[in-house]
């Protein structure tokens, strides 16, 4: 027997023998670097970060230095340390090729201290990256289970495309190999390389079969999560699991894997908490889930294993509750029986009593996605829902919320409001607005009776002060402008009681809307108000209160004389205010009320404020010049027609479904306008603020009509004056008396025909005047059937900010316009607005413009139309 045969290698013992003498010898002659657990202590022991990056830089040097070394023997601890300095976030990038060499070391140890830092230090992005691929290869057919392991778990972690595609039949031969240690590392591999490649999807799809028979439990995760991942992300191969793989193979066998886990005895191996392999019984639930969505056969399949599941788990440890959850969404995912979906429901109810705030929050958040599958299960939870409306966490009582409003119906909407508004009263100032609007939008749609609704509407405008949204304001005054007499009478009076309490215990400013809303109304109704037959309307209402003392008119004048002279109140709430005190006037009979309401709006006529000082003006000229004027002017208005609804954020509150029809707006105005089937279209302005849409040339009458929609033919009033004012002076523009007392404000363009201009010459109109910000308009005639047209706008006493100009023509004009000159316009300033018309049809010029723009941070809105060019300015 020979040397060979007997199992001894000279050879081999010889290089072993002159390795270990060599490393030997390096030992001495290099000094020993600093172990790891040494360099964590002196960073850790670092005082100051300027200390800790003089030791980082130390060794940073240190171990380039010992890199140059061709055959350095602590390359591994080098590389080591170099790890835990990246992790702290300075730069390692130099340690890439240190890695690569410790990669094709024959030594496990080097190889797996260099695909960690292969996996740490590359990415796709460098060239070294491409260097790896062949190691990858070699270690993917090492007869070490362990090698082939790492390069698995290396090339799932940095795996490029080109990598992906390379080694993807490598990782598809290992998914079939007999070790069940490889096999699952493959099947993860095969997860991340179909992520990042999804078009390699289809060579792993026969090698998937075999996973699930598999009797190793680490095979049996990966498998199900690769197959998830497979039917996640491709509905061709959902439908291969689903149909050609046959609901007799997959379906079945995961049930069967599920009811051996749950009817399975005691395994260490596989326990946590008492239940068995609770990551695999998770993973094959979100499977099922996937399978079992919209296809009634598999639902009928899993039906029986989902309630087996629900009713056997143990819910008194996390675990259990975490294989619950994945439960109920499975049950609600699938076609699955009512009765599962109750006991899903009922699930989801036991969670809300689990002390685990996060329990409480997951169950919440489940209910509310699948409330409107089955209402009625989750309504018998509806008392411990709204128990969690007082729990300590923000969370929780948001979802509650949502919920809470998710479960309102026409039966339960008193009770509901009961708690919904006693939650909007306490709760933090975030809830306030989003809660308000839901309770305005479920007492709209679910009321019981009318005089329900005013007092609901009513307690939310005090309930929830200045966070109230301004749409709520509006559709509060049109739901009371539209209600029987009785019920007018009747709000005035509430809101009298409300209007005093504010106003005398100084919280006015906390509560605007309020005051807004019940200006308002006393204003239109004062007159029901101080009546004797007041005193037989019954103030009673849900919370037996009835606090009401019919006031004289002095009073109700001494009240608003004290609002007004708040220096807290807004402007807006103001301009309320003063024009309520005007519509007193005429509703008041004595005539010592109607001299004091007199002297009070003409202190306004001197105020500080523009607006205010200018509404204080025209009403002063109501009592003296043009008094015979005032009972028609401010006469009570007409039932309000009923707008679009108003915001309701649908999705943050998840109400969408119960949303009423919104009303589209009428898009009459600019049909009459034009006067047959001409369409008007706008220009292209170019680099206008975002925040107002615009449209291109040549656009649809529709797109049109949504730019410029529902707005009257002569200019408007500032969009910063309230809506009542709009109302109230509701005045024939033919009525000159009027026209002249409110500086023609309703007044139509001036018929009269323009000169025609000579050739070269200019025409131009001053189009648009109010509160010190003018525009004109300019024409000149240009070659061909064209015109250049030149608005300028000017301020005299505000800077306004945001500045738009927008204009419309007929259809078969062609408007382009230019950049404007700016959108901040100063006083004794100007803005230019260039507009190049083409008119091949000679047909007459109209032009409508808008010009919109800020005052203060107020949005102001003006429009008005030009149809007096000259009749020659394109021949």
């Amino acid at each position: 027997m020979n040397g060979s045969e007997s199992g001894f290698n000279p050879a081999f013992n010889i290089a072993t023998i002159k390795q270990v003498v060599n490393e030997a010898i390096e030992r001495v002659r290099m000094p020993t670097p600093t172990r790891l657990r040494d360099l964590i202590r002196q960073i850790r022991a670092a005082r100051t970060a300027a200390e800790e990056r003089s030791v980082v830089n130390k060794e940073c040097a240190y171990i380039r230095s010992t890199f140059r070394e061709e055959d350095s023997v602590w390359r591994c601890r080098n590389i080591a340390k170099l790890l835990y300095i990246h992790m702290l976030g300075y730069p390692a990038h130099f340690g890439q090729l240190e890695c690569l060499k410790l990669i094709a070391s024959p030594r496990f140890t080097d190889k797996r201290v260099g695909y960690l830092g292969a996996m740490l230090l590359l990415d796709e992005r460098q060239d070294v990256h491409l260097l790896i691929t062949n190691c990858l290869k070699n270690d993917l057919n090492s007869n070490t289970q362990f090698v082939v392991g790492l390069a698995l778990c290396t090339l799932g972690a940095i795996a490029s495309p080109e990598m992906a595609r390379d080694l993807a039949s490598e990782v598809e031969r290992l998914i079939k190999s007999p070790n069940a240690y490889i096999k699952k590392k493959a099947a993860l591999c095969a997860f991340r390389i179909i992520r990042r490649v999804p078009d390699l999807m289809e060579m792993f799809l026969p090698a998937t079969r075999s996973l699930l028979t598999e009797k190793n439990h680490g095979v049996l995760i990966t498998g199900v999560t690769l197959i998830t991942e497979m039917c996640e992300n491709s509905p061709d191969t959902l439908n291969h699991f689903k149909k050609e793989s046959g609901q007799r193979e997959i379906v079945p066998n995961l049930v069967r894997i599920l009811k051996n886990l749950i009817l399975a005895g005691y395994s260490p191996e596989h326990d946590v908490s008492g239940v068995s392999d609770p990551f695999l019984q998770v993973k094959i639930l979100r499977l099922l889930r996937i399978l079992g969505k919209n296809d009634a056969e598999a639902s009928e399949a899993m039906n029986d294993i989902l309630a087996q599941v629900a009713t056997n788990t143990e819910t008194s440890k996390n675990v259990g509750n975490t294989i619950l959850y994945e439960t109920v969404l499975s049950i609600m995912d699938i076609k699955s029986e009512s009765s599962l979906r109750v006991l899903a429901v009922n699930i989801l109810g036991r969670f809300l009593l689990n002390n685990d705030k996060n329990i409480r929050y997951v169950a919440l958040n489940t209910l509310l996605r699948t409330v409107h599958v089955d209402t009625s299960a989750v309504q018998r939870h509806r008392t411990t829902i709204l128990e969690c409306l007082k729990d300590p966490d923000i969370s929780i009582r948001r979802r509650a919320m949502e919920l809470s409003f998710a479960l309102v119906n026409g039966q339960n909407i008193r009770g509901m409001m009961k708690e919904l508004l006693a939650f909007l009263e306490r709760s933090d100032a975030e809830f306030k607005a989003h809660c308000s609007s839901a309770v305005v939008l479920a007492a709209e749609r679910y009321a019981p009776s009318d005089k329900w609704h005013l007092d609901t509407l009513f307690k939310v405008l005090l309930k929830a002060g200045n966070y109230l949204r301004d749409d709520t304001v509006s559709s509060t005054i049109q739901i009371i402008s539209s209600a029987a007499t009785e019920r007018q009478a009747y709000g005035a009076m509430r809101l009298w009681t409300s209007l005093e309490q504010s106003a005398v215990s100084g919280l006015a400013t906390e509560k605007q809307p309020l005051i807004q809303v019940a200006a308002w109304t006393i204003g239109e109704y004062g007159d029901l108000l101080v009546s004797e037959a007041s005193s037989a309307i019954s103030m009673v209402d849900e919370d037996g209160v009835d606090d009401f003392v019919r006031p004289t008119e002095e009073y109700v004048i001494d009240i608003y004389q004290k609002l007004l002279w708040s220096t807290q109140l807004s402007i807006s709430t103001k301009e309320f205010l003063l024009l309520s005190l005007a519509k007193l006037s005429t509703r008041f009979t004595t005539q010592a009320s109607q001299e004091k309401i007199r002297v009070i709006i003409d202190t306004f006529g001197s105020h500080i404020h523009i607006e205010l000082q200018q509404r204080g003006v025209e009403l002063s000229q109501l009592f003296r010049q043009y008094g015979h004027l005032r009972p028609a002017l401010l006469e009570r208005m007409p039932a309000m027609e009923p707008v679009a609804a108003p915001h309701r954020d649908e999705q943050e509150l998840d109400l969408s479904d119960t949303s009423p029809d919104h009303t589209k707006p009428d898009q009459d105005a600019l049909l009459d306008l034009i006067n047959g089937s001409d369409s008007l279209t706008n220009g292209d302005v170019e680099h206008q603020p975002e925040q107002i849409a615009t449209t291109n040339n040549n656009t649809s009458s529709n797109d049109i009509l949504d730019l410029l929609s529902g707005l009257d033919l002569t200019p408007s009033v500032p969009a910063a004056a309230p809506a009542v004012l709009l109302a109230n002076n509701n005045v024939e523009p033919s009525a000159a008396p009027a026209a002249l007392l409110l500086d023609g404000l309703f007044a139509p363009p001036a018929p009269h025909q323009p000169p025609h201009p000579a050739d070269g010459a200019e025409w131009e109109r001053a189009v648009l005047e109010r509160g010190g910000v003018r525009v004109c308009v300019s024409a000149r005639r240009a070659a061909g059937a064209a015109a250049t047209l030149t608005a300028r706008a000017t301020s005299q006493l505000h800077t306004l900010t945001d500045f738009l100009f927008q204009a419309a023509v007929p259809k078969k004009i062609q408007l382009d316009m230019m950049s404007p000159s700016g959108t901040t316009l100063s006083p004794q300033g100007e803005i230019t607005q260039v507009l190049k018309v083409t008119n091949p049809t000679k047909t007459p010029l109209r032009l409508r413009i808008r010009v919109s723009y800020n005052i203060d941070g107020t949005p102001v809105l003006e429009q008005t139309e030009i149809n007096n060019f000259p009749a020659d300015l394109f021949n």
